[in-house]
């Protein structure tokens, strides 16, 4: 090799360094490729995408080809080089030609092509893809040793790459991925699809309409009461009971009512000859099956009760439906942001809504409503103008009462350590 000439020298090593940078560049594409979208254009049937994923099905085997290629091309590089400088410029020319040899494999043969790769995986890996699937079965033999080897290592620190699984998404993991897609989906579809992974997690008692909210009809009262409250109710179906919400005889759907509620004869025992049986469901009762409970039953309405059978709330099928469409029906009235930066925030909203809506991570295993987990934190209901810091949101009490907290204000999340 010392006979030959120097222009087939730097020809060789060029070409040497040329492929150092392809090894380099594509072993960072290929282990950087996003797997979901590679998934994605494997069900595509994109065909370097499925050559790809077939060689990172095992990456310690396309590590182990990549690498016997890569310190092969550096090793030979640095020999050529070193005989170009014994021949430029004898013996000082060894120190020369390694000091300019690692310069230039540090900026050519490694940062710039794994710089690309990181920047545009997809340009390099399937490309590369191409040329590892049949250098793989060539070489197989030599990366099938190195990896026994560099396996048996591993196995010392309780460490099985055959046995290893392929990463996959846990819920929060994937809440966090739709929480970063703002320049791909508008923010109310965020939500709902976050309504929907949260769906497998939440239960009834998290969107129920509250014992002491049920709007419902006495059978106690008078006539008079009665039929008032049927023309001027806002909802289409009211649970009628007597005396006490714990004692609820059925539900009345309104549309079957009012087309004899002006008759002369019209009484209390016809408002009962239409009531439909009250379906009752435990307070623990995740949303997923309920929305299949109503959907088997082809009912809307649901009491919420306890384990000694008191009724804790109302649910309906449009609660569910709010809860995954929610900010797609109507608008948000709960949460109102303020010049300043800070919000005002009804203190009735629930946790997983002000969660879901603000991005906050606010505990929901305890109390469901704003006005409960400051509550329970103050262990008393302050004040308006008391201000405190609740799991690291700084707030102030705006309004109260003596029963409960009405308005809070939240200020901007700069404040917040």
């Amino acid at each position: 090799m010392s006979d030959l000439p120097l222009s087939i020298l730097f020809s060789v090593l060029a070409v040497l360094l040329i492929l150092s940078a392809f090894f380099s560049g594509s072993e960072t594409a290929l282990m950087t490729l996003n797997r979901y979208r590679l998934q994605h254009l494997v069900k595509k049937k994109h065909r370097g995408a499925i050559k790809a994923d077939r060689l990172l099905r095992r990456p310690d085997r396309l590590i182990g080809l990549i690498l016997l290629g890569n310190n092969f091309v550096n090793i030979l590089a640095s020999s050529l080089a070193t005989i170009i400088g014994i021949r430029m410029a004898g013996e000082p020319g060894i120190a020369i030609a390694t000091a300019i040899l690692t310069l230039v494999v540090l900026i050519f043969s490694e940062t710039t092509p794994k710089t690309l790769a990181t920047l545009k995986p997809e340009m390099l890996a399937f490309p590369a893809a191409w040329v590892y699937t049949p250098l793989l079965k060539i070489f197989y033999p030599i990366v099938w040793i190195v990896n026994l080897i560099a396996n048996l290592i591993l196995r010392i620190f309780g460490i099985h790459v055959a046995k290893q699984k392929r990463d996959s998404l846990d819920k929060e993991e994937l809440k966090s991925i739709l929480a970063d897609t703002d320049h791909i989906l508008p923010t109310r579809y965020q939500n709902m699809l976050l309504g929907i992974i949260d769906l497998e997690s939440a239960t009834v008692k998290d969107i129920m309409t509250p014992r002491n909210e049920i709007i419902g009809i006495d059978l106690d009262d008078s006539m008079e009461h009665i039929c008032e409250q049927i023309r001027n109710s806002s909802h289409t179906r009211l649970p009628i009971y007597k005396t006490s919400i714990d004692r609820v005889i059925g539900f009345l759907h309104l549309r079957t009512i009012l087309t004899i509620i002006n008759d002369d004869d019209f009484n209390k025992k016809k408002i009962t000859d239409l009531l439909m049986p009250p379906p009752f469901i435990p307070v623990s009762t995740p949303l997923h099956k309920q929305m299949q409970s109503f959907k088997v039953q082809k009912s809307r309405t649901a009491l919420v009760v306890d384990e000694y059978g008191d009724v804790q709330g109302l649910v309906t099928l449009d609660d569910l439906l709010q809860e995954i469409v929610g900010e797609l029906i109507t608008e948000e009235v709960n949460i109102k942001e303020q010049t300043d930066g800070s919000y005002l925030v009804d203190a009735s909203v629930t946790i997983r809504e002000l969660n879901r809506v603000m991005h906050w991570e606010l505990p929901t295993e305890g109390p469901k409503t704003l006005n409960g987990l400051v509550i329970e934190f103050m262990e008393m209901i302050p004040e308006a103008g008391t201000s405190l810091k609740l799991h690291g949101y700084s707030l102030e009490i705006i309004e109260s009462n003596k029963n409960t907290i009405k308005l809070v204000k939240f200020y901007p999340l700069k404040s917040v350590n």
